[in-house]
């Protein structure tokens, strides 16, 4: 007869098929005994967004305790890594103790084996938590969250869920957050002719307009502030004013106000202005001065935006940056009824924005520059301007010159070169870069043999 099959015992089962079964989970038992005695290395990463809303100190000890609950009996933390002043919308790559992290998941030395964050949340943004997965799961570095209870599995399809909507929670409640602070902005400039804050413009001054009309800010002892005319500077803007309305340029203003010694706005008021020189007056700076509503007496809000561009259109794992560009007047949000002392009068005002200082019998309308933008001046490298001299269409380089400024005998004198002077010769050069550039591809595809 023959001999009866063997039968084992293992793990609680029955030798035969299962025998292959019972190794397997007693291998993974095993694993999990040895995590359970305390022998991973973990490193903290941690994030706080504002320095000025939040104390950083109280956030990382608290994401830290969370971190070390969650680990307990685990392992232990052996390095940290907090990012103070960090937006979560920026990417781990662009986060400097995050970036650095990252840097470490290639170093077989780095010292831990696995990432515990305090709160999922702060540590990823949208979509970030799918970018980073990979890399974590490439080099054998484990994630650990609160949310999920301890270790993210990366192939559980319940864990995957999970993280991916912590994500998208986290971009909701910025964008969320985003949103109503803006309309909120707009109503309060709208409705109340509320100050928002920031620096007063120059002419003005901040004057004390009571308590807080938040009764929570007011409770802390915070004010509400209002602007009022400065009586040394408020004169100045309306001279300014005036000389515009009379037909004066710009940069004729600029340079009486510096040759007559009057204080530009950051000499005005340094302590507000730490990040300027205060030598002087510049164009730029005249030109802002009169084209700002607020001197009308109107309280005006959202002259600029805030978008949101691709930080590197070749890479958009990197995200975005912050770009503040001009909003035209039909998107400002002004107030209903005048919120402080006017300098200029509305209708002045508006007729200064259209004053245009006289430039010789052809007026703007008529006024065509075949070449504008295109020219770059041979002598220092910056782009020429369109210049009507005498009655035709010219360019110039004032090689960072203007009229704002006091003549120098030593600077470079002023390029002008006319358009009818450039024209004829535009088929020549055409021709010549073509065969140039026929040439150069010759070369290349020859090179390429």
């Amino acid at each position: 007869m023959p001999a009866a099959p063997m039968m084992l015992a293992v793990g609680g089962r029955q030798a035969g098929g299962d025998v292959l079964a019972a190794w397997a989970e007693g291998l993974g038992s095993g694993r999990a005994g040895a995590r359970g005695r305390g022998c991973l290395r973990f490193a903290f990463y941690g994030r706080v967004s504002t320095e000025d809303w939040q104390e950083p100190e109280s956030s990382r000890a608290r994401q830290l305790q969370q971190a070390v609950m969650l680990v307990a009996g685990r392992g232990v933390i052996t390095a940290e890594s907090f990012d103070s002043g960090e937006s979560r919308v920026l990417p781990w790559a662009r986060r400097p103790q995050a970036a650095a992290l990252v840097a470490q998941l290639a170093d077989p030395d780095r010292g831990w084996d696995a990432v515990v964050v305090g709160e999922c949340e702060r540590a990823f943004y949208g979509s970030q938590y799918a970018s980073m997965a990979p890399l974590f799961e490439h080099y054998g570095v484990q994630l650990w969250t609160p949310e999920v209870g301890g270790r993210v599995d990366w192939h559980a399809e319940d864990h995957e869920e999970t993280m991916l909507a912590l994500g998208l929670s986290s971009k909701w409640e910025i964008t969320r957050t985003r949103i109503r602070v803006r309309t909120a902005m707009a109503t309060q400039t709208r409705e109340q002719g509320r100050n928002l804050g920031g620096r007063p413009p120059y002419g003005y001054q901040l004057a004390d307009a009571g308590p807080h009309p938040n009764k929570a800010h007011a409770a802390w002892g915070r004010r509400a502030h209002c602007l009022v005319p400065d009586p040394v500077a408020a004169p100045v803007v309306r001279w300014m004013f005036a000389q515009r309305l009379a037909g004066r340029s710009a940069a004729r203003i600029t340079r009486a106000l510096n040759d007559a010694g009057v204080p530009c706005p950051s000499a005005a008021d340094p302590g507000r202005n730490p990040h300027r020189t205060g030598a002087a007056w510049t164009l730029r700076t005249v030109a802002a001065i009169l084209a700002n509503p607020r001197y009308t007496g109107r309280q005006v809000w959202n002259r600029q935006r805030t978008d949101f561009d691709l930080a590197d259109p070749a890479d958009v794992s990197l995200g975005h940056r912050q770009v503040q560009r001009w909003n035209l007047p039909e998107g400002w949000v002004i107030s209903r009824h005048p919120a402080h002392g006017a300098l200029v009068s509305e209708t002045d005002f508006i007729a200064a924005q259209d004053t245009a200082a006289p430039r010789g019998p052809a007026g703007p309308a008529v006024r065509r520059y075949l070449l504008a933008g295109l020219l770059a001046c041979g002598r220092c490298g910056r782009r020429l301007e369109s210049a009507w001299s005498n009655g035709r269409p010219a360019y110039r380089c004032r090689h960072g010159y203007t009229s704002a400024t006091r003549p120098d005998s030593g600077r470079p004198k002023i390029t002008y070169v006319r358009e009818d002077q450039i024209v004829p010769h535009l088929a020549a050069q055409a021709i010549l870069l073509a065969g140039l550039a026929g040439k150069l591809g010759r070369e290349n595809r020859s090179l390429a043999w």
